[in-house]
């Protein structure tokens, strides 16, 4: 009779919880996430013995629910719904920390809440980046590089900077080699650890919207498009290619290995439908192709440094490479808007 009456309760209970609207839930778990009950509190030490399941699932919670900033204040009397692409819905509360406004964003599909997190009202994005003159300038830039392809200045510009660099051309398929191949590696070691590639998408995913490009999608391709650019180059070409590069190019390769390594883990078809993986596919092997030509301009940096003409004419080589990595970064980030707000409807 106990367990009949257990059994009864459990199904109640369930049926209670399906019959929550996606504002309460989000309400309900933005409470407990404020104190401190749904992040996992780990450490190295923890993970040792444990599987690679538990790992993933220990990743996944970890970066579905990062702890909230202290003094965080949320009001959850107001909350603003809209729907996702992939399903569910992503419900918004306004909120504080300290002078900073923002809002905590929770994650609701199918009866359970996927993600809450905390964000600044901006991102990661500084405020002129978002603005209607910097958009205006990136689409007069794209023309004007459009308008010099067609008449065959582009492809002179190619031409005279690979003639250039055409005494480096092993060194150069070599990086390819070595960044692509790490790529390829990240992408099959998925298959054998699904859970653990499934957790560090996510991660992706969850990095996209805390940065703040998915507003760029409310402005159109052109937007979008300018947003995409504007993180892949600054963060992705300078702070983490070309700076690297300067100290005689082998940091650029390591930070680029560890890049193209995971890149290829968590975007692999193993967590990804091949669907959406052919249509992304083309965005990953442009924008990768920018970081490898900047990594390769380090490495023939170091060369130039200690067997041929200096620093100096390292440099040159460098910035050659890095001028052709921003070509690279322009069009991948217009094939990317289009791809995220056409192709993949």
């Amino acid at each position: 009779m106990h367990r009949w009456w257990g059994g009864l309760l459990a199904v109640l209970l369930f049926a209670w919880a399906q019959a929550q609207g996606p504002v309460d839930l989000a309400r309900e778990a933005v409470e407990h996430w404020l104190r401190g009950e749904l992040t996992p509190a780990t450490d190295m030490q923890e993970l040792q013995g444990r599987t690679p399941e538990e790992i993933a699932e220990l990743l996944r919670q970890t970066v579905a629910f990062p702890p909230p900033p202290p003094g965080l204040e949320v009001n959850l009397d107001e909350a603003l719904v809209e729907d996702l692409p992939a399903g569910g819905v992503r419900v918004r509360f306004p909120a504080v920390s300290g002078p900073v406004g923002g809002e905590v964003v929770a994650v609701v599909r199918e009866g359970k809440v996927l993600r809450v997190a905390w964000r600044p009202g901006d991102g990661l994005l500084p405020g002129w980046v978002k603005s209607s003159l910097t958009r205006i300038v990136f689409v007069a830039f794209s023309l004007l590089l459009l308008i010099n392809l067609v008449r065959g200045g582009a492809a002179r510009l190619w031409r005279v900077s690979l003639a250039w660099l055409a005494g480096y051309r092993r060194l150069y398929w070599f990086t390819n080699a070595i960044l692509y191949g790490l790529f390829i590696f990240g992408a099959l070691l998925a298959y054998a650890m699904p859970e653990l590639a499934q957790a560090l998408q996510e991660v992706v995913s969850g990095a996209i919207e805390t940065i703040g490009l998915d507003e760029g999608a409310e402005t159109g391709v052109s937007g979008l498009a300018w947003m995409i650019f504007y993180w892949n180059f600054s963060h992705g070409l300078l702070l983490t290619s070309f700076l690297p590069a300067l100290l005689l190019g082998f940091p650029a390769l390591l930070v680029n290995a560890a890049r193209y390594y995971i890149f290829g883990f968590a975007l692999s078809p193993a967590v990804i439908p091949w669907s959406v993986y052919v249509w992304h596919l083309p965005t990953l092997l442009i924008e990768l192709q920018a970081y490898i030509l900047v990594t390769f301009g380090g490495l023939v940096l170091f060369w130039e440094t200690f067997k041929g003409g200096g620093y100096r004419a390292g440099l040159r080589y460098l910035g050659v490479t890095l001028l052709l990595g921003t070509l690279f970064l322009v069009a991948g980030a217009w094939y990317e808007a289009l791809e995220i707000l056409y192709l993949l409807r």
